[in-house]
C-alpha cells in the first residue's frame, strides 16, 4: 500500500473504506494459514485457501477454542480443543460437538491489501 505521496503506509485498524473494519497484507497470511485479527473487540481468523481469503469468528461456539489454533485443511477449520468443524467460507458446522455456527465477514482484496467488513 502507499500513502498518496506514493511513499510507502502501514496498514491500519481504520481504513478510509466506510464499511471496512480491519486492513492487513495478504502476505501476513500465507496459504493455508491462518492468522488473528480483531475487529471492534471481535475475534475473527482469517484463512488463505488456495490464495483466496475468508473470514469467520475466532472463538469456537462449543466452549470458546481459538480457532486461529486450529487446523486448516480445505475449507474447513478444526478447533484445537475438542474438534469442531466449521467451513470458512461460511461459518457453517461441518462436524460438532459445536451446534451453532460462526459468524462470516466479508473479504475483499484490493491488491496487496486484505479488507474485511462485517456482513
Amino acid at each position: 500500500m502507499t500513502s498518496a505521496d506514493g511513499a510507502g503506509a502501514e496498514p491500519s485498524e481504520e481504513t478510509s473504506c466506510p464499511t471496512a473494519v480491519r486492513e492487513f497484507w495478504s502476505s501476513e497470511v500465507p496459504e493455508r494459514t491462518l492468522k488473528l485479527a480483531q475487529l471492534g473487540g471481535k475475534r475473527v481468523v482469517v484463512a488463505n485457501v488456495g490464495g483466496s481469503f475468508f473470514a469467520m469468528g475466532e472463538v469456537c461456539t462449543h466452549m470458546g477454542g481459538p480457532l486461529s489454533r486450529g487446523r486448516l485443511n480445505g475449507f474447513v477449520i478444526t478447533c484445537p480443543w475438542h474438534g469442531s468443524r466449521f467451513d470458512v467460507r461460511t461459518g457453517a458446522v461441518v462436524g460438532g460437538p459445536a451446534v451453532r455456527p460462526e459468524p462470516s465477514y466479508e473479504v475483499k482484496v484490493d491488491g496487496n491489501d486484505i479488507l474485511i467488513k462485517e456482513n
